[in-house]
């Protein structure tokens, strides 16, 4: 595993984090600091991306180390730690049964930063009207993880965590993404993580994470 970043602002602090599945270790004593703006986790199928995700957002615990956002601990704090943190596995189907517009005010309730023009206008710019009024469950793969996409640009959570996120999009869609995530990246703020098998084009980093091949 090699790491880099610069010298902004710490939004998300690992210190020695340990990690492993039964039998298999992912991370072991491991310490970073992911700044403000956007941290790319880069790594082939089973170097851990997802479940580095995961543990950033709270959803799985590490058997040893500490996770902070800026003064709010996730072993001391949970819940706190947990609002301030967007996460959704784009594989889940958890909310299937909901309406589009439901799934965004489950959103808007949970995050006091929300931001109804920032959702209109990833809605326009996803191409998601056409489906704003169907059930999850009737959404493609590409759809879903498009309405993902826009409630993670519109919680306005401190930190941000999107799994391959232009994956299964469109050209034009991952066009929008590129440009709002540069956006957003200069929110000194605000620090968005993506884990993907590559690294992307035209998108301004802050920092990367590398697990490896």
């Amino acid at each position: 595993m090699t790491t880099t970043s610069n010298q902004k602002k710490t939004i998300l602090q690992s210190t020695e984090l340990t990690f492993h599945y039964p039998g298999r270790s992912l991370f072991t004593n491991w310490s970073y600091d992911i700044p403000a703006g956007m941290t790319l986790v880069l790594g082939g199928d089973g170097r851990g991306k997802t479940s580095l995700l995961q543990l950033l957002a709270g959803e799985l615990r590490a058997q040893s180390g500490q996770l902070q956002i800026e003064d709010i601990s996730l072993r001391t704090q949970p819940d706190a730690y947990c609002r301030q943190v967007f996460w959704v596995d784009p594989r889940t189907d958890a909310f299937d049964q909901m309406p589009v517009p439901e799934y965004f005010a489950t959103v808007r309730k949970a995050y006091p930063g929300f931001d109804d023009a920032i959702l209109a206008q990833a809605i326009a710019g996803l191409g998601l009207t056409p489906h704003i009024s169907k059930q999850m469950f009737m959404l493609s793969t590409g759809s879903k993880r498009k309405v993902w996409l826009a409630a993670a640009f519109a919680a306005g959570a401190t930190v941000s965590l999107l799994d391959d996120p232009f994956a299964a999009l469109d050209k034009s869609s991952i066009e929008f993404i590129t440009a709002k995530l540069n956006q957003f990246s200069a929110d000194a703020s605000r620090a968005w993580v993506l884990a993907m098998y590559v690294t992307p084009q035209g998108l301004t980093l802050s920092g990367v994470i590398d697990l490896g091949d």
